[in-house]
């Protein structure tokens, strides 16, 4: 497990800490859900933390208050895709997570699959489709149960299972309300699972039941009949295998830092690889907060690691402002 510094010694090192949150994503209220647990942390822990909603402030204020790096809180488009990162590198903020590429590529479903596929790495079969894109093919291609998914939305936003094709024009025309592309996959029958990277570690892995037809938006966040199962029953050789998997999955994306892979487990004991999340959530219904409390962190340790992993994202220089 990553080593967790005194508090006394994180006050040093972290200076002013700007923690990111809200922004004007489709997730911006679960981002300030997350944010708002995250500050509350850095506080207990003596860290200087300010609440900063991105919404509200231009980033340009990070430099003129002389913050000294940033907790990224943001979910989604404008936080979780690299448009941030590339701020902050900009302005020589060192900040939490994934870089610029990493974030690039794991938001983006499409890409992400592709390059998994491309390195012999398991994911489910699927197609890209536009607002412009003919429809009828798809189940010749595929096979229905299908998964209709928009490719830049977390969250199980716009997300829906499919079972004719009538059932998936009316979810992808609900999926393009969000976004522009998107993501019709193979339904994969088998159980769902997490597992969280932590700087370089993989967390105990949770599994994901639900009554729901799959763990979505109320699976999630509202529904209280959600189990999440960790430690997971396994033998150990399946879970060294899996953890493999997922930090391979990490990698290849070029993911850094702190993140969670999401996959599956089909009835014949196939793994299939979802997507990856740069930066999961970290609400009282969050999955990361569960696997490191089995590894032993609590919440507070939890954002202390995180935050450590923005020392990796230093840059000697900065910007300043005339």
């Amino acid at each position: 497990m990553p080593e967790i510094k005194s508090q006394q010694n994180m006050t040093t090192d972290f200076g002013k800490v700007a923690v990111l949150m809200g922004g004007t994503s489709a997730e911006r209220e679960i981002s300030i859900e997350t944010g708002s647990a995250v500050f509350d942390a850095l506080c207990r822990l003596g860290v200087d933390a300010h609440v900063f909603d991105t919404r509200d402030r231009t980033l340009l204020d990070l430099v003129k208050e002389e913050f000294n790096r940033a907790f990224i809180a943001l979910h989604g488009r404008g936080g979780e895709d690299g448009t941030i990162q590339g701020a902050l590198q900009s302005m020589g903020i060192p900040y939490t997570g994934s870089g610029i590429l990493g974030s690039a590529l794991a938001i983006d479903k499409v890409r992400s699959k592709l390059i998994w596929k491309s390195i012999g790495l398991p994911t489910p079969d699927f197609i890209e489709v536009r607002p412009e894109s003919d429809l009828k093919s798809v189940p010749i291609d595929l096979g229905f149960p299908l998964i209709v998914k928009p490719v830049n939305e977390g969250s199980s936003l716009g997300v829906a299972k499919v079972s004719n094709k009538y059932e998936l024009l009316s979810a992808c025309k609900k999926s393009f309300a969000l976004d522009n592309r998107v993501l019709i996959e193979k339904w994969i029958v088998g159980k769902e699972y997490t597992a969280a990277v932590l700087n370089g570690k993989v967390l105990p892995m949770i599994a994901l039941e639900t009554p729901r037809v799959f763990y979505d938006f109320e699976a999630k966040y509202k529904e209280s009949s959600t189990q999440y199962i960790c430690p997971v029953d396994m033998e150990d050789h399946k879970k060294v295998k899996l953890e493999k998997l997922v930090k391979n999955a990490f990698y290849a994306i070029d993911a850094s830092g702190w993140g969670r892979v999401d996959f599956m487990v089909d009835e014949e004991d196939n793994a299939w690889l979802i997507e990856l999340n740069t930066v999961p959530g970290m609400t009282t219904h969050s999955l990361v907060p569960m696997s490191a409390n089995q590894a032993g962190l609590s919440f507070d340790e939890l954002v202390s690691s995180i935050l450590e992993t923005s020392i990796n994202n230093c840059r000697d220089e900065r910007v300043t402002l005339q």
